[in-house]
C-alpha cells in the first residue's frame, strides 16, 4: 500500500503527541500539581494511532482505564483532555471524568469505562445502533488483555456475533493484566483464538508497527461496514510504564523489558521513514518541537483554568 508523506508524518506526530503527553503528566502527577490517578499508554501509541486512523466520520471509539492514547489518536485536543485532568469545568468531560472517564462524543470518542471489559456490551449495542438505523458508522473497542476473561468480554462479543454488528474488538496485549501474566491465565496460544467460539475471524498483529495495525484496521472495518459482522484483533505489544502511576514495574523481567524497548513503536517507525527515505530527520525533528510546544500550551492553559462552581455537581444529571 502506498503512502503520501503527509499521512506517515501525521502518523508518526500522533504517536509522538501520545508519548510526550504521558511523560508530561508523570511528572505532574509526581509532583503533586495534578490530582487523582493515571493509568498509562507508554508503549502502545501504534495500536492508538493505527485504528484511529483508520475511522471515518460518525465512527466510535470506546476505552477502558487506560485512554490518554485513545482519546488523543482520535482526535480530542490536548488542551480539552488536559483541562479534564485537571479537573476544570473546561475539560471534555466538564471536570467530572477525570482521567479514566475522558472522551467527546461529538469527537467520535463515548466516555472511557475504567471496569475492565465494561466498554464491551456498550460498543455491541451502539453498534447494533447504527445497524438498526442503515448506518455506515462502524465502533472500535479497545480493551486490555484482562478483559479477555470478564463476563462481560463473553457476553457482548458473542451477542455482537449473533447479531453481525459492525463492529471491531481490539485486544491490546501489553502482556500483563495489572501485575499478572497474561498466559498465566488462560491456555490458548493466542487470545484471538478465542474468536472461534463466536464464529468470527480472530487475528494475531505486531501490534508495535502502526502500518501493520492501519492496514488490518482498514480490512477489518470494511468487512464490518459490509454487514458481515465483527473481527477480533488481537494487537501483540508491552506496556513500558507502570500499571499505574505508583508501580515500578518489579515484576517485569529485566531482559524482557530490554527487548521491550527495542521493540517500541515510535523508534522502530522513525528508523522505518528514515531509513526509506520516507522524511527527513530534520522533518521528525520539527514534529517532535510543535508536539512540545502544543502540550506546554495546553498544561498552561488548564493550570490557569477555572475550577467548577459547587453547583455544577447538580448539572447534567438525569432525574
Amino acid at each position: 500500500m502506498a503512502y503520501t508523506k503527509e499521512f506517515l508524518l501525521s502518523l508518526y506526530r500522533k504517536m509522538v503527541l501520545i508519548r510526550k503527553f504521558e511523560e508530561r503528566i508523570k511528572y505532574l502527577f509526581l509532583e503533586g500539581i495534578m490530582p487523582g490517578t493515571i493509568h498509562q499508554y507508554q508503549g502502545q501509541e501504534g495500536i492508538a494511532v493505527g485504528f484511529c486512523s483508520a475511522l471515518e466520520a460518525g465512527d466510535v471509539i470506546t476505552s477502558t482505564h487506560r485512554p490518554h492514547g485513545h482519546a488523543l489518536a482520535r482526535g480530542l485536543s490536548t488542551e480539552s483532555i488536559l483541562h479534564e485532568l485537571f479537573g476544570k469545568s473546561t475539560g471534555c468531560c466538564k471536570g467530572k471524568g477525570g482521567s479514566m472517564h475522558i472522551g467527546d462524543l461529538e469527537k467520535g470518542m463515548a466516555p472511557a469505562i475504567a471496569i475492565v471489559a465494561g466498554a464491551v456490551p456498550m460498543a455491541t449495542g451502539m453498534a447494533l445502533a447504527f445497524k438498526m438505523k442503515k448506518q455506515t458508522h462502524a465502533v472500535v473497542c479497545f480493551m486490555g488483555d484482562g478483559a479477555v476473561n470478564e463476563g462481560a468480554f463473553h457476553e457482548g462479543v458473542n451477542m455482537g456475533a449473533v447479531f453481525q454488528v459492525p463492529v471491531v474488538y481490539v485486544i491490546e496485549n501489553n502482556l500483563y493484566a495489572a501485575s499478572t501474566p497474561t498466559f498465566d491465565m488462560v491456555r490458548v496460544k493466542k487470545l484471538s483464538d478465542r474468536a472461534a467460539c463466536y464464529g468470527i475471524p480472530g487475528v494475531t498483529i505486531d501490534g508495535n508497527d502502526v502500518l501493520g495495525v492501519f492496514e488490518t484496521a482498514k480490512e477489518a472495518l470494511n468487512r464490518a461496514r459490509r454487514g458481515e459482522g465483527p473481527t477480533l484483533v488481537e494487537c501483540m505489544t508491552y506496556r513500558i510504564t507502570g500499571h499505574s502511576r505508583r508501580d515500578p514495574c518489579n515484576y517485569q523481567p529485566e531482559e524482557e523489558r530490554k527487548n521491550a524497548l527495542q521493540q517500541e513503536p515510535i523508534a522502530r517507525f522513525r528508523t522505518h521513514l528514515i531509513s526509506n527515505q520516507l522524511a527527513t530527520e530534520a522533518e521528525l525533528y520539527a514534529a517532535d518541537q510543535d508536539v512540545d510546544a502544543e502540550i506546554e500550551a495546553a498544561v498552561k492553559s488548564a493550570m490557569a483554568a477555572p475550577d467548577p462552581a459547587p453547583e455544577d455537581a447538580l448539572n447534567d444529571l438525569y432525574v
